[in-house]
């Protein structure tokens, strides 16, 4: 699992010109569901995510989580966090994404545990042509590769 969350005061999804999703102070995740990931490491981040102080406090440290300030999250599958630019030719290749049925119940299951904490979930729409809007609050921008995580580096 790949994901890309960045602290915002807010955030839309729109689909063929209509806003689908759409948040105040919050998260925006890109989400990415690689080949192998399994159902226990993708609740284990939609549980720790809303709980990593990344606000703000007070005295301007990042002492709060996204449950202390009452927070959003903003969902957007994108495969294309896969993506290896290293091989040969200019095409990127995206061989480490889930197949995209297995993608989609990994997400779904990433909202549903994530909401299952109080948190407010606003996602886009699964495998559609979205545009993200976003005004990063920092900015503050985190990067999750649980491969790396998993083998330890």
């Amino acid at each position: 699992m790949k994901c890309v969350i960045q602290r915002v005061s807010e955030a839309r999804v729109r689909v063929e010109g209509n806003v689908v999703g759409a948040i105040g102070p919050g998260l925006l995740l890109l989400l990415c569901i690689e080949r192998g990931d399994a159902a226990e490491r993708v609740r284990h981040w939609a549980r720790r995510i809303p709980v990593l102080r990344v606000f703000n406090d007070e005295q301007g440290k990042m002492n709060r989580s996204l449950l202390d300030v009452g927070g959003a999250e903003l969902v957007i599958s994108q495969f294309t966090l896969t993506a290896n630019l290293h091989e040969k030719g200019r095409r990127p290749s995206f061989v480490r994404a889930e197949e995209p049925g297995r993608a989609r119940e990994l997400i779904d299951l990433f909202i549903r545990e994530t909401r299952a904490m109080g948190v407010e979930v606003a996602s886009g729409i699964f495998g559609a042509m979205m545009q993200v809007e976003l005004v990063n609050d920092g900015p503050v921008t985190f990067i999750v590769d649980d491969a790396v995580t998993r083998d330890g580096t």
